[in-house]
């Protein structure tokens, strides 16, 4: 039998040479890699287009088995593609040929969040959570676990609360702003749901002025990956996160608010998608006027 360009598809090792940016739990992370540096075969059902397409898009974290170099999920960090968008086509082909090769995808959407400035931070925060529930007692009873997004300890700022909080640094400057009267608010609010496909989405907003709120939503795709928290609460951090990102400097202006009511608008409306919901809605109570 003539072997075929579809036959044996497997993933393709980081070389040996290459340094890591980190390692961590027995994981090295690196950098940038388009999916045919991960890839050494067109996977079976794959067609030679969608497979020039794939090969070309570009994951900005992979992370491998230490040892081995052996990719174990992939991370990409940024906008949120159009729909119906040339963008959006290649992701969805890209995501294609990862599904028929067994690569992990961890995709986060935010229009604020970049890899460059959050994707370490955010990759080490996965690994961390993921080693944290493999090594979880599974006969434990369910009152004595404590999620690795739950565990308590010393905040930077000294108070004690949830230090695997990504938003933990946001809240604490939305408090330093609120002091110093940049805020008509010190408390940055949010909220998660989970749709049916698998995506997370995650808002948080904080009040800058009577009635006009600086609002950020995010994204959490993990397709074939446990992140090793609930993917909603990730997208909600992930969210407050950038909100401090705002509130660090990178300015925003009236335009950039929106208005109390209207978000409240737009909650309500994101209630009223209840069937659309692979979990309950959980804030009713941010509905009441």
């Amino acid at each position: 039998m003539t072997r075929t360009a579809t036959d044996d598809a497997r993933l393709r090792p980081v070389p040996a040479g290459a340094t890591p940016l980190v390692v961590r739990a027995g994981q090295a992370v690196y950098g940038a890699r388009r999916l045919g540096d991960l890839v050494s075969r067109r996977p079976a059902g794959v067609t030679g287009h969608q497979w020039s397409s794939a090969v070309r898009e570009e994951f900005d974290h992979v992370v491998c088995a230490a040892g081995t170099g052996v990719p174990l999920f992939v991370v990409t960090v940024g906008p949120v593609a159009a729909a119906g968008s040339a963008r959006q086509r290649a992701e969805r082909t890209c995501a294609a040929v990862c599904a028929a090769v067994g690569l992990p995808v961890l995709r986060i959407g935010s229009p604020t969040l970049r890899a460059a400035g959050h994707g370490r931070r955010i990759v080490t925060y996965v690994i961390d959570a993921r080693a944290y529930t493999a090594g979880a007692t599974p006969d434990d009873p369910d009152d004595a676990r404590v999620d690795y997004r739950d565990i308590v300890g010393r905040l930077p700022d000294g108070r004690t609360g949830p230090v695997n909080d990504l938003g933990a640094l946001s809240r604490a400057a939305a408090v330093e702003a609120y002091v110093s009267r940049r805020l008509s608010d010190p408390i940055v609010r949010g909220l998660h749901v989970r749709w049916h496909g698998g995506v997370a989405e995650g808002w948080s907003w904080v009040e800058v002025r009577p009635g006009r709120c600086l609002v950020e939503r995010v994204t959490v795709h993990g397709t074939r990956l446990n992140c090793g928290v609930d993917p909603g609460r990730l997208a909600e951090d992930l969210a407050a996160m950038a909100v401090g990102d705002w509130l660090a400097g990178v300015g925003y202006d009236d335009v950039t608010l929106l208005d109390r009511d209207e978000l409240r608008r737009q909650i309500r409306a994101l209630r009223d998608r209840r069937d659309e919901l692979s979990t309950p809605f959980a804030f009713d109570h941010l509905c009441v006027d």
